[in-house]
């Protein structure tokens, strides 16, 4: 007899989701958690200490195709990176469903369409607590519910920005953002709108994340258990090979093993498949479930590039994380390939100026330009290869990445150094503006996606369209490991949706009837 109905494996924004959605079915759940809870204390809310100490990122060291090393910006902890992350939750556009041409290939379709989750879309809204605006964005899908909560208002500075937007005849919308947010009733609001908000943990559970909306809801059931600083470092199965017989663990040095009727691996789009491989036995060689050959291949984690607006103009904005554009998420009159979204970015800290500056510049240089600049955060769809791909050699994980799409990512930073050059007003020094474009590296693996694929042809996925592994029939993985293609938003939203999806067809499986 098992030990348990469902072993999930990770917190993150799949595994503490699904978590939630299986908790109140009576049914033994176990969650494994390689990290701890994050602690709270000052240094959640210090930018020396998360962005030059690196003090919550992981040690671990990977490869890339050279070997050379990566220390990748990823988090061990309950919560997963959604601890860290922008909280900006976004649907996928509902062509993203869809193949799409791109400049440098096609995007390809998706089993499932737009239609098949846009109720789990509305539930994954609900439960991270989404504050937005229908109607604005010129991309957004057919919905049929409002947000469930209002649009976070933009500071006055913001405003101006945004009413400068408009009037070049585009079309910014309020950001999809997962906050705890009560701005009629102060008092009542955990968030309090402060500085240190994208790229920090927050002190005071401010921000929607898979800690506070997933795993702590879901152990308030007797019948879910949590085991932190537990890293599961194989999969076993009955001799057949067709089910996962035993997860094996290492707790504080020591090693355990728990068997469930249902496994569930949501370890991330990297871990996962590193998971998998690392799993391999006589039935299967090459890695577990991964006859397809395909576990681990067609990572994407986005283009990522920053255009830092340095103006004469003081910026007094304390939350400034509120704009969203999306004009050229489908090109331009004169380029009809995808270029992708903008946003604002959290305000940029001195310290993180001071890391990423080519030059030592002094601190008070710094500390000035921090309180000049906007930062705008520019996203292109990366497009799955084959060869972008997640591997295991002697233990060491390697991230073999070659970049893509190149062409339509830097169309998009000129064109937007053209808007925000075209919103300064002539001839006028108090509109004088500095704009500087930085592209983000490989170790930036926040959106990781697309190292499991899901479809129908086990030939050509790794899992189905409930996400369970087409060669192993217990076993699941339900994080962004499955997306087929990459869109140009944010992905977390399309994760927890995913999660609740796959959560209702694990609970029929397991005897439960919603």
């Amino acid at each position: 007899m098992a030990d348990y109905d469902a072993i999930i494996i990770g917190t993150g924004a799949g595994g503490g989701t699904l978590a939630r959605v299986l908790a109140a079915s009576g049914k033994k759940i176990l969650i494994l958690e390689r990290g701890s809870f994050l602690p709270k204390e000052k240094a959640n809310w210090n930018a020396t200490e998360i962005f030059r100490k690196d003090c919550y990122r992981t040690h671990e060291i990977w490869y890339d195709k050279q070997g050379k090393p990566i220390h990748p910006v990823t988090h061990y902890n309950v919560g997963g990176n959604t601890k860290f992350y922008g909280s900006a939750l976004f649907r996928l556009r509902d062509r993203d469903f869809e193949n799409v041409v791109h400049h440098d290939g096609i995007s390809p379709e998706w089993p499932l369409k737009y239609q098949d989750f846009a109720d789990y879309y509305t539930r994954a809204e609900q439960m991270y607590e989404v504050h937005g605006k229908r109607g604005l964005d010129s991309t957004e899908p057919e919905v049929n519910s409002d947000y469930p909560f209002p649009p976070i208002t933009h500071e006055p500075y913001i405003q101006t920005i945004n009413e400068k937007l408009k009037d070049k005849g585009l079309h910014p919308f309020y950001l999809p953002l997962g906050l705890k947010l009560n701005e009629k009733k102060s008092w009542a609001s955990n968030c309090i709108r402060c500085n240190t908000c994208d790229g920090f943990p927050c002190l005071v559970d401010g921000k929607a994340d898979a800690d506070i909306n997933g795993v702590r809801p879901a152990i308030d059931h007797s019948n879910v258990t949590l085991i932190t600083q537990a890293k599961v470092i194989k999969l076993h199965t009955n001799p057949s090979g067709t089910e996962v017989s035993s997860v094996e663990a290492d707790i504080l040095g020591k090693l355990y093993h728990f068997s469930a009727n249902i496994v569930v691996v949501s370890c991330g789009a990297i871990n996962s498949a590193v998971l998998l491989l690392k799993s391999a036995n006589d039935k299967h060689p090459n890695g577990l479930a991964n006859s397809s050959d395909l576990v681990g291949r067609n990572y994407m984690a986005h283009k990522f590039g920053v255009v830092a607006a340095l103006s004469s103009k003081k910026n007094h904005t304390n939350f400034q994380k509120t704009i969203g554009l999306n004009d050229f998420y489908w090109g331009e009159k004169d380029f009809h390939y995808p270029m992708g979204s903008v946003q604002l970015l959290g305000n940029i800290p001195e310290e993180r100026i001071e890391e990423d500056a080519p030059l030592f510049i002094p601190k008070f240089i710094a500390k000035n330009i921090a309180k000049h600049t906007v930062g705008w955060f520019l996203m292109t769809e990366d497009l799955p290869n084959l060869n972008n791909r997640v591997r295991i050699h002697q233990d060491k994980i390697f991230l073999e990445y070659t970049r893509n799409n190149e062409v339509p990512f830097q169309r998009l930073i000129k064109r937007w150094v053209q808007v925000l050059k075209s919103t300064n007003t002539p001839g006028n020094w108090h509109d004088f503006s500095l704009y500087s474009a930085q592209k983000l590296t490989i170790k930036e693996v926040g959106h990781q996606c697309g190292t499991c694929r899901f479809g129908e042809d086990a030939k050509t996925s790794v899992l189905d369209i409930s996400c369970r592994t087409h060669d192993v029939d217990n076993l699941y993985v339900v994080d962004g490991s499955f997306f087929p293609s990459s869109a140009a938003v944010n992905p977390t939203l399309t994760i927890i949706a995913n999660a609740i999806r796959v959560g209702e067809h694990i609970l029929k499986r397991l005897g439960v009837e919603s």
